[in-house]
C-alpha cells in the first residue's frame, strides 16, 4: 500500500488538533455540539429512525416493481450478481424517479446534509441496495473501500454519504462495517478488485488493510440512517442469512464543488472503467468523466453552480 508522502496518495491536510475547530460540519443548529464532535473524530454518525416505515415500504415495493418489469426502470441501471445472474442487487442513478426522489430531497436528510454542505446541495450518486443472500461465493461482500475513490469532486470535505436501512440490517445479512477515525489521515488509498474473491463490478477495494486494526459494525433497523466522510474507510459483509437486506443511499455534495482531473491519480482505472461502461451503453457519443457525473447529479435543495 502507499503510504503519506509517497506517489499516488492524495492528502487532505486533517490535523486533530483542529478537530475543535469543527473542520467538517457547520453549525446550523441540526446537530448537538456531541453529535458534531463525533462525526468530526469518528467520520461517521447514526440518526434512528430518521425516515418513517411508510415511506420505506414505499421505496422497497418501488425496487420490487422494477425488477418483475411491472414499472420501468427508465434512466436506472439495474445490477445483478456476478455469479447468480438472476438476483439484483441494486438500482443505481434513481434520483431522476420519482418514488426515490422523495429521499432524495426528504427534508430531514437534507437539513443534517446541509450541515456538512451548506445550503447548496447536488444529490451525485444514489442507489438502493437489496444484497440478497449469496450464493456461497462472497459476492455480495463489498470490501473496504473510500466512497471518494469513485468521485472525481473536491474538496472532500463538502461530499458527505446518506445510508438508510430499509430492512434489518445486521451482521447475518451483511450490515456496513466503519474503520472510525479513518477519514482523520486524509488519505485517498489506491483500490482495486479483490485478489482473493469473487467481487461484483465496480466494487473496489483497499488491498493492505494492515494499518486499520479496529472496525465496527453498524447493525441499524429500518428508518435509522448514518451520514459518513467520503474518505472514511468502510464495507459491508457477505450476506449469509435468507432474508435481503435492503437500504437506499444517496451522495451529495455542497453545488459549489468543481470536478478535477483524475488521469495520473490514484482514481485513473476507476475512470478508465467508467468510462468503457459508458461508451458501450452510448457508442456514438464522446463521453467524457465528467459527463457521466453530470448525468448522475441533479439539484437537491438550493441554486445549482458548478457541479
Amino acid at each position: 500500500m502507499f503510504r503519506g508522502g509517497e506517489t499516488g496518495i492524495i492528502n487532505f491536510g486533517f490535523q486533530n488538533s483542529e478537530m475543535e475547530n469543527f473542520i467538517l460540519t457547520r453549525d446550523t443548529g441540526r446537530l448537538t455540539l456531541e453529535q458534531r464532535r463525533f462525526y468530526e473524530m469518528s467520520g461517521y454518525l447514526v440518526i434512528p429512525k430518521l425516515i418513517p416505515q411508510e415511506t420505506l415500504n414505499k421505496f422497497s415495493r418501488r425496487f420490487d416493481d422494477i425488477v418483475a418489469g411491472k414499472t420501468g426502470r427508465g434512466v436506472m441501471t439495474v445490477m445483478r450478481d456476478v455469479v447468480d445472474r438472476s438476483s439484483v442487487n441494486k438500482l443505481q442513478d434513481i434520483n431522476h424517479d420519482e418514488v426515490f426522489r422523495c429521499y432524495i430531497e426528504n427534508k430531514k436528510i437534507l437539513d443534517i446534509v446541509e450541515c456538512f454542505t451548506g445550503g447548496n446541495i447536488m444529490a451525485i450518486h444514489s442507489m438502493l441496495i437489496a444484497k440478497p443472500p449469496d450464493v456461497g461465493a462472497n459476492s455480495s461482500r463489498h470490501p473496504p473501500h473510500q466512497d471518494l475513490y469513485y468521485f472525481p469532486i473536491r474538496p472532500v470535505n463538502k461530499i458527505v454519504a446518506t445510508w438508510t436501512a430499509i430492512e434489518p440490517c445486521d451482521t447475518e445479512n451483511g450490515c456496513l462495517f466503519v474503520a472510525p477515525g479513518s477519514h482523520l489521515r486524509g488519505v485517498l488509498y489506491p483500490h482495486a478488485y479483490p485478489q482473493d474473491q469473487i467481487a461484483n463490478k465496480m466494487y473496489f477495494g483497499i488491498q493492505d488493510l494492515s494499518e486499520f486494526t479496529r472496525w465496527i459494525d453498524l447493525e441499524m433497523e429500518p428508518g435509522d440512517t448514518v451520514f459518513f466522510h467520503p474518505l472514511l474507510i468502510h464495507g459491508s459483509g457477505a450476506n449469509k442469512s435468507n432474508r435481503t437486506r435492503k437500504a437506499i443511499s444517496c451522495h451529495y455534495a455542497a453545488a459549489e464543488c468543481n470536478y478535477i482531473e483524475v488521469n495520473g491519480t490514484v482514481q485513473e482505472n476507476m475512470a478508465r472503467e467508467v468510462l468503457e461502461v459508458a461508451a458501450r451503453r452510448y457508442p456514438d457519443i464522446e463521453i467524457r468523466l465528467q459527463d457521466v457525473w453530470r448525468f448522475k447529479s441533479s439539484i437537491a435543495r438550493g441554486l445549482k453552480c458548478n457541479l
